[in-house]
Formats: C-alpha cells, structure tokens, sequence
C-alpha cells in the first residue's frame, strides 16, 4: 500500500500547520485559547483563520466552491489540530461538507458555499439518546400535514450545540430510513441543556418537540448518515492521532532533558522501552487510520466492507491515545499533573477520544462478525 498523500492533500496539511502554529495548548493565555478548563465558546478567532486559509471549504465539492478534497485531506487537517488541542467545530464542520457534497442534494448545495466560509457554523448530533444506541433511533421524523417534516426526539452530547448556528439531526422515519434534518439552533421546538465534556468543551442535550423542518432542511438521501458517520469516525481517529503524536513528542523533549544520577532519564532502559512501545503504537493508529480513510475516499473494494478497516482504525485510536498519554504522564512523574503544564489537557482529551470512539473489545467484537459474515463458504 502506498502511503504518499498528493501534492493537494500536503498543501493542506502545510497550511493547517501554519494556522494552528498560533494556538497555544498550554494554560497560558493567548488570543485564540481560553485558559479556563472549561470553555464558554469555541475558538472563533481561529475559526476566521481557518476560514481565511481556506481550510473550512476544503471538503466543499469544487461545483460549490470549495477544495474538492476528500477524507485523506480532511484527516490530515485533523491530525494537526489535535496536536494543539484547537477548540473548534473543525471535525463536525469537515465531515458535514464533505458528506453533503456528494449526498446532499438541493438541500445541501443550498448550504454548502456558506459553510466552506465558515458562516453558518454547524455540528452534528452523533450519540443518540444515550451515547451507546445509534443517533438516527433517537430521533423521529414524519411528513407534515400539507409539505415538510417534523422531527421528535433526544439527542446528547451535542459538540459545541448551544454556540453554532446548525446541528444535523440523524432521524428515523417510519419506514426505518434514516435521514438529516438541518435544524437552526434556535428553531421553534428545540432546547438545549448544558453539557461538558470530558476535556472542557460545551457540549449540550438537544431536545426537539414536533421541530418542523421544510424540504429544504431535510436530506433523504440514504448514503448520508452512512457516509457522514464514517467520516466522523475516521476524523475522530485522526484527531486521537495528534492528541498521541504531541503526547509523546512532549514525553521525549522531557526525558532528554530531566537528568536522574546524573544522566538524562531518556538512557534509561526502562524510559527507552516504554517509549518504543508508544512509537510502535502511534505508527500502527497511523497506518489504520490511512487505510480507512483511503477506502473511504476511493471506495475501493476489498474481501470486507470498509466498515472493518475502520473498526480496526479505531481499535487502535482508542487504545493507542489512551496509552500514549498514560504513559506520558507516568514519564513526567509530578510534573506532569502541574495544571501550568500543557500535559494535563491532553489527558483529557485522550479520555475524550477513547469515550467518543467506544471500547476496544467492541469494535473487536465488530470486527469479528463481519469476517463472519463475509467467511468463504466451504
């Protein structure tokens, strides 16, 4: 398998760096982070970066506008943004152009050019009812008397819902379909109640009462959610990926420069072992991550569904993050719980990712029914 990324999708990568060169993940205040564990918005000051870099039309189809980029691109970009830990609606934003671009219909391209701008700015509602059943069940949605759609149900732990201005709505109608609904976040039926995360974003419970949506804010096609959520998954993996990588670059730089006995703990074999295992971890989330999102952008096929490249991506998103930052944190000794240090935020943002991603042993367990299902017979 050839890893190489375009010249299009290194263009990206090099210019998110260069915007996300600015934010500063530690506790020290700067212009585009809150110091706060907790923050009250999203970072709009890069939001407009990454709007004027043109990082935000990236994933908008090149008819609308945007970059024409697929989820290669998109993962990169990710990649980068959660080495520094940005508090922005990036992955939400990305995955959403992307999946409406090529599933969206009337009712995406009506959106489409003003999301690659940033404005309007959109999440989706992904956990469902409880953050372990499917998003699209915890949601009804039903013609309307005359034209139109009204949605009824419950969704939680909606990223950064009560700051956006649109949240795509997984639902079910009555024959099992599943569709999205393009609800406003203020739109009559809808109410938000506040919910944080694990790693200090404003997160919210959206509740919606006979919502009533036109046509044009519902799309039917039945690939979206599909591909949508594949793409979340693929860019929630992309973002463990950089939370790992700036985990164990911080881990080096420290045991290369924190000397016991006079030598530097990095010469210990101890430190040398447990760091080895961390590079072999984050080499292996890498190379699962491109694989899925390499059968995600070409549809190529292959003995399985792209669903299993995914579900072993995200084997090791989950496990290898939690354990780059364990092992982060046990290399820091009490330096690493210093609240001034940037160490601790990213611990939390592992612990984010895994709960996000879901356990290991399920995504296993997934994994194992589809090589059953897709056994040779005989």
């Amino acid at each position: 398998m050839d890893f190489t990324f375009s010249e299009e999708q290194q263009a990206a990568a090099e210019a998110a760096r260069a915007v996300f060169s600015g934010v500063s993940p530690d506790g020290v205040p700067s212009p585009v982070l809150s110091r706060g564990p907790v923050a009250e918005d999203f970072d709009r000051a890069l939001w407009r970066r990454l709007a004027a870099a043109d990082l935000l039309s990236l994933t908008v189809g090149t008819r609308h506008g945007g970059g024409g980029l697929g989820p290669i691109a998109l993962c990169l970009v990710l990649r980068e943004a959660g080495q520094v830990l940005a508090r922005v609606p990036l992955l939400e934003a990305g995955a959403t152009a992307l999946a409406l671009s090529t599933h969206g219909g009337a009712a995406g391209a009506r959106i489409l050019p003003a999301l690659g701008r940033g404005e309007p700015v959109v999440t989706v509602a992904s956990n469902g009812r409880t953050g372990h059943d499917a998003a699209e069940l915890s949601v009804a949605a039903r013609p309307a008397a005359g034209e139109g759609w009204v949605f009824d149900g419950l969704q939680t732990a909606v990223p950064w819902a009560r700051s956006v201005d649109l949240i795509i709505v997984p639902a079910c109608d009555a024959d099992g379909r599943a569709v999205l609904g393009i609800v406003p976040r203020d739109h009559p039926g809808v109410a938000l109640a506040r919910q944080v995360s694990t790693n200090g974003e404003q997160y919210a419970e959206v509740r919606l009462d006979s919502v009533r949506l036109d046509g044009m804010q519902v799309i039917t096609d039945e690939g979206a959610w599909p591909r949508l959520r594949a793409l979340l998954t693929a860019g929630t993996c992309a973002l463990a990926l950089g939370v790992g990588t700036a985990a164990c670059r911080m881990t080096s730089a420290y045991t290369s420069k924190r000397e016991q006995f006079g030598f530097p703990l990095a010469t210990f074999q101890a430190v040398a072992v447990q760091a080895a295992d961390r590079y072999v971890d984050l080499r292996a989330m890498e190379a699962t991550l491109w694989q899925a999102a390499w059968r995600l952008e070409t549809g190529a096929g292959g003995a399985l569904p792209a669903e299993a490249d995914l579900a072993v991506a995200k084997v090791w998103a989950s496990e290898g993050v939690r354990r780059a930052v364990q092992t982060a944190q046990h290399l820091h000794g009490g330096f690493g719980a210093d609240t001034g240090y940037a160490l601790h935020r990213y611990h939390a943002w592992a612990k984010q990712l895994e709960l996000s991603l879901g356990p290991a042993a399920a995504h296993e367990e997934a994994l194992g029914d589809l090589l059953a299902a897709h056994a040779p017979e005989g």
